[in-house]
């Protein structure tokens, strides 16, 4: 027969009224509560907050309490499964507290909001009550437990971990956290790798050095960087770029990005134009110059400075073209077509090649030939002059612009555009002084910087636009000869498919400069 409701208050008053060390002669009366787990919702609300109550008075009894109160949890009338989770807390002492954070993370897959929101509070009290003891229960599903699970108990943890207070996550604690999530991180999807990383970053004692250092060894291990690269294999390429962007905030100058250049440099680079991503939007090439551009900042030593560099120079090549031709050998202009200078890349690139530069100052004269060096430098004039009318346009077309000026979405394409030329200009002529030299400094164009972009809407100095004999000296040797009445045009510049267009509506963009029209053909600028 079904406990009533009157039989559930007379037995919660037995017990209330007892002394509390003789709470233990009224076995019969607590039995009366647990069953009535088995009633109708009014008896399964009461039974729901009475268990909990009197729970560590009989611990005879403790598992068929903690099993009613989990049959409470699972029960098909929504409001009794959120009054039952919220009394779970009161079950979790000694070793109850495993077993009740096991029991929360598989409610975890709750698809009912405030059930969740109930679930996500009671792990995060019994957390304060034992921390190491709740990540035991927390952890055991996440290596065993189902699918969704596992992918909401990592999610979890990658919320709460780092809002608890100091005196829950002591150095016992994270040391635990950090074996547990390593053994996680043996068989992970991409998405389970950065919020693993990202649970790991935020822990107190993996701030240092030697702790980011340790955090690197995690990221290589994931990496592969043992194995050669499948370009053709998406998965592959996708699992590279993933690790190398949770790397990317751990190096500094104490904790080196050396085998990562190195890896990037001996099987990237080579495959660059046949790199496939499962993400069909991405400009595959210009994510993996980007981030070697940022790893090239954080060197250290490195055995194959030499090879890398020479890996870079190669790279410069393909995408710093030769000038076209203006005349024939009649005189007849023969004028072929422009080539596209693809700025976001040369911007990468020339940014690595400058800073892996540094290491071996000499390369350039000594460990390349002189007709290489020569066609190099060509390369080099070429773009540079293209580079002065460019920025010049921009400068222009920036002028006396502020504030909410400078923020349409035409003047920020600008504004990026103006960072990547600038930073190209300054890196080229530090590789035309003679020895080359590696001593300027500039922040990639996708990176903050710390002053405002006030420079961007100056004047141009002489020295800038390319003027004066300093600037004559560097793009010597001269250009091919070309026709009185031709038009200089510069190529067209690609940026990044993202920023989309720019353009004065006729296909392209102008200015007037010493009596001469620029016209400059900007299919995509782009920049990420």
């Amino acid at each position: 027969m079904a406990v009533t409701i009157e039989e559930l208050y007379r037995n919660y008053g037995i017990l209330a009224d007892a002394k509390p060390e003789d709470l233990g002669q009224h076995k019969y009366a607590y039995q009366v509560i647990l069953d009535g787990v088995k009633g109708g919702p009014k008896e399964k609300r009461l039974a729901a907050q009475f268990i909990p109550k009197f729970f560590s008075s009989f611990p005879e009894l403790a598992d068929a309490a903690i099993n009613a109160q989990l049959d409470l949890c699972e029960d098909e009338d929504v409001s009794i499964r959120r009054q039952a989770i919220k009394e779970l807390p009161r079950f979790a002492a000694g070793e109850n507290i495993v077993r009740v954070a096991d029991i929360l993370t598989q409610l975890l897959q709750t698809d009912d909001s405030a059930e969740f929101s109930q679930v996500n509070t009671a792990l995060v009290s019994i957390f304060k009550m034992d921390a190491k003891a709740t990540l035991r229960g927390l952890f055991s599903q996440i290596l065993q437990g189902e699918d969704i699970v596992r992918e909401r108990a990592i999610k979890f943890l990658s919320i709460k971990l780092k809002t608890l207070p100091e005196d829950t996550m002591t150095k016992e604690v994270e040391d635990y956290v950090f074996t547990e999530t390593k053994k996680v991180l043996e068989d992970v999807t991409g998405e389970e790798f950065v919020l693993l990383m990202r649970i790991l970053m935020a822990l107190k004692g993996l701030q240092t050095v030697n702790g980011r250092q340790q955090l690197v060894e995690l990221v290589v291990e994931q990496a592969f960087l043992e194995q050669a690269l499948n370009p053709a294999d998406p998965d592959t390429v996708d699992r590279l770029l993933q690790c190398t962007r949770q790397a990317l905030p751990l190096f500094s100058k104490n904790v080196h990005s050396s085998r990562f250049v190195t890896y990037f440099c001996d099987h990237v680079l080579p495959n660059l134009s046949t790199l496939t991503s499962p993400v069909a939007e991405l400009d595959i090439q210009q994510e993996v110059l980007k981030l070697l551009a940022e790893m090239s900042l954080f060197c250290g030593d490195m055995e194959k400075v030499e090879a890398n560099l020479l890996m870079l120079f190669e790279k410069l090549l393909e995408f710093m073209p030769l000038p076209p031709e203006a005349e024939g050998e009649n005189g007849e202009n023969t004028m072929s077509e422009e080539p596209k200078l693809q700025f976001s890349y040369v911007e990468c690139l020339l940014f690595s090649f400058h800073q892996l530069g540094k290491k071996l100052p000499d390369f350039l004269i000594d460990k390349i030939n002189a007709e290489r060096l020569k066609d190099f430098k060509i390369r080099l004039q070429y773009f540079a002059r293209g580079l002065q009318v460019y920025i010049r346009q921009l400068r222009v077309a920036l002028q006396g612009k502020t504030g909410d000026a400078l923020k349409t979405d035409e003047n920020k394409i600008k504004v990026v555009a103006l960072k990547i030329t600038n930073n190209i200009n300054v890196l080229i002529k530090d590789l035309f002084h003679n020895p080359p030299s590696y001593k300027s400094t500039v922040t990639l164009s996708w990176r903050p910087v710390q002053k405002a972009e006030a420079v961007a809407l100056k004047r141009p100095s002489g020295e800038e636009m390319g003027t004066g004999s300093t600037m004559k000296k560097l793009l010597s040797p001269p250009l091919p000869r070309r026709n009185a009445r031709q038009i200089y045009n510069p190529p067209s510049g690609k940026y990044s498919a993202a920023i989309g267009n720019f353009t004065n509506g006729e296909g392209g963009t102008w200015v007037g400069c010493k009596g001469r029209v620029y016209y400059w053909k900007l299919s995509k600028l782009t920049s990420k």
